[in-house]
């Protein structure tokens, strides 16, 4: 593993947001979510898709809180362009669950 320094970290801009908007990604190569997640009033809504659907249905993802970077420059994913990454965690099998804060934590709170 790779060390870094703190002024590596402090670069990564994590945020807390919560998804206001998931559906199906039909196009995606690989199951997954098209999302939309609320950073708040200073970052805003941003588009992302994550190979969550292991784990999650888009119903139950609505409301959810997640940790995200939103300081990487727009991906294009097929006919999507992603404006942040969810973060999460593979289990045993290897499959997505998203990394959340454990409580209620303020929109566009950074992760320090």
């Amino acid at each position: 593993m790779a060390e870094i320094g703190w002024d590596d970290f402090t670069k990564v801009e994590l945020r807390v947001g919560r998804i206001v908007a998931a559906e199906v990604f039909k196009e995606a190569r690989k199951p997954a979510y098209k999302l939309q997640v609320d950073f708040g009033a200073e970052i805003g809504v941003k588009k992302s898709s994550a190979q969550i659907t292991a784990h999650y249905t888009p119903e139950a993802l609505l409301g959810r809180l997640v940790v995200a970077v939103v300081n990487f420059p727009p991906k294009q994913i097929g006919p999507m362009r992603s404006e942040c990454l969810v973060t999460g965690f593979h289990d045993a099998a290897g499959q997505v669950l998203l990394c959340v804060p454990d409580g209620d934590v303020p929109l566009g709170t950074r992760l320090l």
